[in-house]
C-alpha cells in the first residue's frame, strides 16, 4: 500500500465520487455485466461507459481517473472484449482506513 499514491488519488472530488458510487453500484448504475462472459466472476462493479454517464465527464477523463485509482490500488478491473468493468478493491481501502485509524 502506497499512502502517497492513495492520498493523491483521493485528492479529486470526482475520483472520490467514483469510489462512493462503486461502493453501491446497484444504487448508482444501471444493471451491469451483460458483456461479462459466462463463467467469469466480477461482481460489484460498473463499466467505464456507465461511470462516464454518471459523472457527466468524457471517457478519456474517466479512463485517466480510473487509471489513477487503479495504480493506487483502490480499484480493480476486468476486461471483457471491448468493455472494461471496475470495482473497488476493498482490501486496500480497508488497509488504508486502518492506517488512518491507527497511525494518525
Amino acid at each position: 500500500m502506497n499512502i502517497k499514491d492513495i492520498c493523491g488519488a483521493l485528492d479529486n472530488q470526482t475520483r472520490r465520487d467514483i469510489l462512493k458510487w462503486l461502493k453501491e453500484p446497484e444504487k448508482y448504475f444501471p444493471p451491469q455485466g451483460i458483456h461479462v462472459p459466462e463463467g467469469i466472476k466480477f461482481e460489484g462493479g460498473a463499466c467505464v461507459g456507465s461511470i462516464c454517464d454518471k459523472a457527466a465527464i468524457t471517457q478519456s477523463t474517466i479512463s485517466h481517473y480510473l487509471d489513477i485509482l487503479q495504480r493506487a490500488g483502490l480499484v480493480e478491473s476486468q476486461r471483457c472484449g471491448k468493455w472494461t468493468y471496475y470495482r473497488r478493491n476493498e482490501k486496500t481501502i480497508q488497509a488504508f482506513a486502518d492506517y488512518i485509524k491507527n497511525e494518525l
